[in-house]
């Protein structure tokens, strides 16, 4: 029996993660619209999806009405780095907000099933770890990077509010940290800072001693996940945890990419920002038992993927070159 195609919304489709997934299901036979502002995404990352009569492409900003027929809405527009959420704190609220509003008023309007890509930031510098979906967070609602945790725990607290009183179908996943190609090399996350220091041979900057911990995800892992959660019965909210739980130190990925890349770089250790988390571990349970997900690269099999795309960036490689 042939499937019937869907037509799904993915609003930040034209960013790190959001490209990899409308390839995903453009390739699972999909209609996809991709919305982006811009503002940290880029053509660049789905130029080779233009040619598919499955893909429309389309400069819209969440915070923003919009007004189209889907049965499927991935909801991911919002910049996700420290340097791009801080450059403009109250947009980034707004974007969190008003776009969750939005999103969530065309899902009731048409009927659709929605998604939110929630964050890992939401239980800020945790006092429980590993992070079960059950710790409600530890996080400074005043602080330099409250626009991007409190306007991701807004939207949350949108969705389920939306779930109990209009009976809408939600999803919303707690996406710990990604990598992978199509990472933007100026986004300040420290894997892309890693790498791109590396290949100029430039110091690597590490805050404090590098003992504060990350958890590394290649973005085909994440995909699944968020595609196997959408595809999920109603019954099944989230929120989720999507993450891989491999721990590391920050040090530990520092001298790894500095082996990888062969690079001369030298480690530079400089004081640790506010508020910057010491530990970030997800504990992934119920996406094993209720998804069937788990994490399938191992960071020294996506590190090198990583690599290989950043050292094809001109503006990455042109710079080592001056």
């Amino acid at each position: 029996m042939r499937r019937l195609r869907k037509r799904v919304l993915v609003t930040g489709g034209a960013g790190f993660v959001g490209s990899h997934l409308c390839e995903r299901l453009i390739a699972a036979g999909d209609d996809v619209l991709c919305v982006d502002n811009f503002y940290t995404g880029s053509r660049d990352n789905v130029a080779h999806l233009l040619s598919s009569p499955q893909f429309e492409l389309l400069r819209h900003d969440v915070t923003h009405p919009l007004y189209v027929e889907v049965d499927e809405i991935y909801n991911l527009a919002c910049p996700a780095s420290p340097i791009h959420y801080q450059r403009d704190p109250v947009q980034t609220t707004k974007t969190s907000v008003h776009g969750a509003i939005n999103m969530l008023g065309l899902a009731k309007r048409v009927g659709a099933k929605i998604l939110q890509a929630s964050t890992s930031e939401v239980y800020g510098d945790p006092h429980v770890h590993p992070q079960p979906e059950s710790y409600r967070g530890n996080v400074n609602p005043i602080g330099p990077r409250a626009c991007y945790d409190e306007g991701k725990r807004c939207a949350e607290t949108l969705f389920f509010d939306y779930y109990r009183q209009h009976a809408l179908r939600i999803k919303v996943a707690r996406i710990f940290n990604t990598y992978g190609p199509r990472m933007h090399p100026n986004d300040g996350r420290v894997v892309s800072n890693f790498v791109v220091q590396a290949l100029r041979n430039e110091p690597i900057t590490v805050y404090g001693q590098g003992s504060q911990t990350r958890s590394f995800c290649f973005v085909d892992d994440l995909v699944e996940g968020l595609i196997r959660l959408m595809n999920s019965p109603d019954e099944v909210t989230g929120p989720i945890n999507l993450g891989n739980p491999k721990e590391f130190t920050i040090l530990e990925l520092a001298q790894q990419v500095i082996a990888l890349t062969g690079s001369k770089s030298e480690i530079r250790h400089l004081p640790l920002p506010e508020d910057d988390p010491l530990q970030r571990q997800p504990q992934i349970d119920l996406a094993r038992d209720i998804l069937g997900w788990a994490p399938t690269v191992a960071l020294a099999d996506g590190l090198p993927r990583t690599i290989e795309y950043f050292a094809s960036l001109e503006e990455v490689m042109g710079a080592a070159a001056l």
